[in-house]
């Protein structure tokens, strides 16, 4: 395969997540498109398996194609006689990206740390091991989210997390679960909490390390921004028209006594062929202002056309 070839392959998946490149190479017409799918999919296995990366945040950061040595055979042809044939090879690098690990919520809240907002995870490390630790919150929020997911008695599929804080010591794990709507999870079975422990320490293989999880309700869970997206998100996989979810969230966020609101969507919205970027505000959100309380959260949900962004600001209070 000539990097010619191969280079008009990856011009149209570089810069894409791992799903949608998938679908990319399926669809396109030429042969170098199966060579690199089946280099693609080899490599976001290895970051899983190896690394425990979560396939769903992959995207495809670097695509590179160099030309290599020709090779050069002969064709035989009638009466002794024969042609060359040269057939060009190529090297191709590859190289994924997990954005879980730096999502643009840590931009948005970090400007008013230690003014209106703190930290989630509390933990001291060593340079060496800091990269370790972040891994190991970020599986430890997916464990939950997961079997919340899948127990979770509700139809709208809203799973109430607002936020999870982890506070490490030596011997001991302290997980706090703020949640709209315990009684969904803990109704009927009072020991799940001990299972949601056990799958948590199976699933991190924690030894010498004791496992506490407790769950906080929130008093008005509609004015969080991350249950106000899920909300918003389950009305979208409902084909609902993303103007009425927008107007049905606000009126629910009135009545968490917030004094304004903003959310964004962006995508393929409704179907159409070319994405755009849909907003609506409601009362004051002064994005500026440092000592104002502003809760702010960017929720990906996955629809039959494609996935679409959603990021809600939400201004509490100002102090």
């Amino acid at each position: 395969m000539s990097a010619h070839k191969a280079r008009r392959v990856l011009d149209q998946i570089r810069g894409r997540s791992y799903q949608e490149t998938l679908m990319i190479l399926e669809l396109m017409p030429y042969r170098a498109c199966y060579p690199i799918f089946k280099l693609i999919y080899s490599a976001a296995a290895n970051a899983k398996h190896n690394m425990g990366l979560n396939e769903e945040y992959l995207v495809i950061i670097k695509a590179t194609v160099n030309e290599d040595t020709t090779v050069k055979k002969l064709k035989p042809r009638a009466r002794g006689r024969s042609y060359p044939i040269k057939r060009p090879t190529c090297h191709i690098t590859i190289v994924l990206k997990d954005i879980s690990l730096y999502e643009e919520s840590v931009v948005e809240n970090s400007i008013r740390l230690a003014t209106t907002q703190g930290h989630h995870s509390l933990w001291f490390a060593q340079p060496k091991n800091y990269s370790k630790g972040l891994q190991e919150d970020q599986k430890i929020r997916e464990c939950i989210k997961n079997y919340v997911q899948k127990n979770m008695r509700i139809s709208s599929g809203v799973e109430g997390i607002a936020r999870i804080e982890i506070q490490k010591r030596i011997d001991l794990i302290q997980i706090i679960i703020h949640m709209g709507f315990p009684k969904l999870l803990v109704e009927g079975k009072p020991r799940r909490i001990e299972e949601l422990q056990m799958n948590v320490q199976k699933e991190l293989n924690y030894v010498n390390r004791k496992l506490n999880i407790t769950i906080t309700r929130i008093t008005k869970p509609y004015g969080h921004p991350n249950i106000l997206a899920e909300f918003i998100a389950g009305q979208l996989r409902n084909r609902v028209s993303f103007r009425k979810a927008i107007k049905k969230a606000i009126e629910l966020t009135e009545q968490a006594d917030t004094k304004g609101i903003q959310v964004q969507i962006a995508g393929r919205i409704d179907g159409k062929e070319i994405a755009r970027v849909e907003w609506i505000r409601e009362g004051r959100v002064p994005l500026q202002t440092i000592r104002a309380k502003i809760d702010y959260c960017s929720y990906r949900v996955r629809t039959i056309y494609g996935v679409l962004g959603i990021k809600i600001w939400i201004f509490v209070d100002e102090e």
